[in-house]
C-alpha cells in the first residue's frame, strides 16, 4: 500500500464529520461576537469550569437546529447547555489529545463508532445515551424518480448503482472524510453493492470496488458539510439527487424524494456522551438533561422540530417520516477495513479534484504572513489526492505569470508533485498592490470553457482589499457571462489580515462557495478545512 499521506493518517477509520468550522452558541442567548465562520470558541476563558448548571458540550455542527429544544430543557431543568459546533475531525483530535477534557464536560456527535476505533478516544468517554435518530438515505427530484420508473419503497443500493452506471442519475454526497453523513453514505453503498451480512470485510470491498468506482462516477457535487451541500444542490440543475441523513433530505428546499434503500442503511443515534474527565456537577446536568430529552414531550419536539426519529417507545415519528424502517448496517468492525475505504474512495474511486489556489504575494505580505503562507501549503502538500490537479497563481498588482505553476499528482510518484509544490511556495516573494479580481478573472480562464470530470474550484487567500486592476462590478459581470458549466465553479475565500469580510462573502455568494477564516492568523487550519469542499 502506497504511504500515507498526513490527513490519512489522522482519519483513518474516521467517519470524519461535518467540517463546519467551529462556532460558539448558547442555547439560550447565542454569541455571535467571535465573528461568523472559522471562528472559534467562547468568549472569556475556554478552561474556566462551567458555571452551576452549566454543561459545556462539544457538538456535531447539524445540531445547531436542536436550539429550541434546549432552550425548552433549560426552562425544564435548569441547565444551559453552552455548545460549541465542531467538524468530527476536530472533534476527535481534541478528544485524544485530552484537549477536549479541559474545555468541555460532554460531546454530542452524530455517532461514537469512528471514536471506539480509536485506543485514544474510547477510554476518555462514558455514558452514552442515544437522543434520536437518523438513517443515511437518497433524495431524489421527483421527475427523475418517475422517469426511472421506480417505486421509492422497492429500491435498492444496486437500483441505484445500475442508474448511475447507464448514465441516468447524478447526485451529491459529502465527505466521508469530513462528515459522518458522507462516510455512512460509503459504507451502506459499500455495504448493498458487495452484498455483505454484517460488518464489511476487506474483502467485501474488495469484491465491491469495481461497481463503487462505478457509482461514484454519478457524484458531481461534493462538501464538507451536510448544509452547505444543500445549499449548493439548490443551485444547480443538473443534479439529480442527494446522500445525506433522512432529517437534512427533508429539511432541504425544493421537492425531493426520499428514498431508504431496501437493502439496508447505516444510522446515526446522536448520544450524549460525557467525557470521563467531567466534575461530578456536570455529570449530575447531563443526567438530569439527557432524562429530559428522552421524556415523551421532548421525543415528540424534537422529532417535529429536527425530522429526527424518537428513540423512546410509544412516541410516533413526525409524519413526514416513513415508519417502515429499512434494515440497520453495521459500521466497520475494524480499523483497517475503515481506513481501506476511505483511502479507496479518496485516491480511486471519486472523481478527481482540480483545484486554482489564487494566493495573494502582494507586499503587505511581507514577512509573517508570507511565512504563514509557505507553512500552510508546505503541510497541505501532504493531503493532495492522487490524480489531482493543483494550480498555484500568486499575485499582486496583477498574476505573477512566470511563477504560475500547475502539477498533477501521480499515483505511481506522488511525492513528486508534492515536493515540486512545497519548494515553489517556498519560493513565494511579496511585492505589489492586491488584484483580487483581476486574478480571479485569470483563474476562471485558466481553468478553461471545455468541461472535465473533476471536482474544479478556486481557493481566492488574501490579505487585503483589492486595490489593483478590475473592480467588484467588472467581475460580477464577468462571471454572469460564463458559460453555465464554469458558473458551477465555486470559489472558496479565506478571510485573513485585513481581507474585507464583506468583499469575500459577496464572492462566495456569487460563485456558490462558501467563506472561510483564518482563526488566529492560521493559515493550514483554513486550508485543511477546505478540502471537504474539494
Amino acid at each position: 500500500m502506497r504511504p500515507r499521506t498526513r490527513t490519512a493518517r489522522l482519519l483513518a477509520a474516521l467517519a470524519l464529520g461535518l467540517a463546519l468550522t467551529t462556532t460558539a452558541a448558547s442555547c439560550s442567548t447565542p454569541d455571535n461576537s467571535t465573528g461568523g465562520q472559522g471562528s472559534g470558541r467562547p468568549k472569556g476563558d475556554p478552561t474556566a469550569p462551567a458555571a452551576p448548571g452549566t454543561l459545556r458540550v462539544l457538538a456535531s455542527s447539524e445540531l445547531a437546529d436542536m436550539a429550541p429544544v434546549l432552550e425548552d430543557a433549560r426552562k425544564a431543568t435548569g441547565v444551559t447547555v453552552r455548545t460549541t459546533y465542531a467538524g468530527t475531525l476536530d472533534a476527535v483530535e481534541q478528544i485524544a489529545s485530552g484537549r477536549a477534557e479541559k474545555e468541555y464536560d460532554a460531546v454530542w456527535l452524530s455517532s461514537n463508532d469512528y471514536l471506539r476505533l480509536r485506543p485514544d478516544t474510547a477510554g476518555r468517554i462514558t455514558n452514552e445515551t442515544p437522543v434520536m435518530t437518523s438513517p443515511v438515505a437518497v433524495g431524489v427530484r421527483p421527475e427523475v424518480v418517475t422517469r426511472l420508473g421506480w417505486d421509492p419503497r422497492k429500491v435498492t443500493w444496486s437500483q441505484l448503482h445500475q442508474a448511475v452506471a447507464a448514465g441516468r442519475l447524478t447526485y451529491g454526497m459529502t465527505d466521508p472524510k469530513r462528515s459522518n453523513s458522507g462516510f455512512s453514505a460509503l459504507v451502506s453503498v459499500a455495504s448493498g453493492l458487495s452484498g455483505a451480512q454484517s460488518a464489511l470485510s476487506e474483502r467485501d470491498v474488495e469484491k465491491a470496488t469495481p461497481k463503487l468506482r462505478e457509482f461514484f462516477t454519478g457524484q458531481k457535487l461534493t462538501s464538507g458539510s451536510s448544509g452547505w451541500l444543500a445549499t449548493a444542490y439548490g443551485r444547480r440543475t443538473d443534479i439529480d439527487a442527494l446522500v445525506n441523513y433522512e432529517s437534512v433530505l427533508l429539511s432541504s428546499p425544493g421537492p425531493l424524494t426520499v428514498i431508504r434503500p431496501s437493502d439496508g442503511v447505516v444510522t446515526a443515534d446522536y448520544p450524549l456522551t460525557l467525557l470521563t474527565a467531567a466534575p461530578a456537577g456536570a455529570k449530575e446536568s447531563a443526567q438530569r438533561l439527557t432524562t429530559y430529552l428522552r421524556t415523551p414531550e421532548a421525543q415528540r419536539r424534537i422529532t417535529e422540530t429536527t425530522l429526527r426519529r424518537p428513540v423512546v417507545a410509544g412516541v410516533a415519528p413526525a409524519p413526514r417520516l416513513d415508519r417502515d424502517l429499512r434494515r440497520e448496517l453495521p459500521f466497520p468492525g475494524s480499523r483497517s477495513v475503515a481506513d481501506g475505504l476511505l483511502d479507496a474512495y479518496d485516491n480511486t474511486l471519486r472523481r478527481p479534484s482540480r483545484t486554482v489556489y489564487v494566493l495573494d504575494t502582494s507586499g503587505s505580505m511581507a514577512g509573517e504572513r508570507l511565512t504563514r503562507l509557505k507553512e500552510a501549503l508546505a503541510e497541505l502538500t501532504g493531503d493532495f489526492r492522487d490524480r489531482e490537479e493543483v494550480t498555484l497563481m500568486p499575485f499582486g498588482s496583477s498574476v505573477k505569470t512566470g511563477e504560475v505553476r500547475t502539477y498533477t499528482v501521480d499515483p505511481k510518484d506522488p511525492a513528486r508533485a508534492r515536493d515540486a509544490i512545497r519548494a515553489d511556495a517556498g519560493r513565494l516573494t511579496a511585492s505589489g498592490g492586491t488584484a483580487v479580481y483581476s486574478s480571479l478573472t485569470e483563474a476562471y480562464r485558466g481553468l478553461g470553457a471545455a468541461p472535465r470530470d473533476t471536482f474544479t474550484s478556486v481557493v481566492l487567500m488574501t490579505d487585503g482589499e483589492n486595490t489593483d486592476g478590475m473592480a467588484a462590478d467588472a467581475f460580477d459581470a464577468f462571471f454572469r457571462g460564463l458559460p453555465a458549466e464554469q458558473q458551477r465553479t465555486p470559489v472558496f475565500p479565506i478571510l485573513f489580515g485585513d481581507s474585507d469580510r464583506a468583499e469575500l462573502e459577496h464572492i462566495a455568494e456569487l460563485t456558490g462557495g462558501r467563506l472561510f477564516e483564518a482563526a488566529q492568523g492560521s493559515l493550514d487550519g483554513a486550508f485543511e478545512e477546505i478540502r471537504g469542499y474539494q
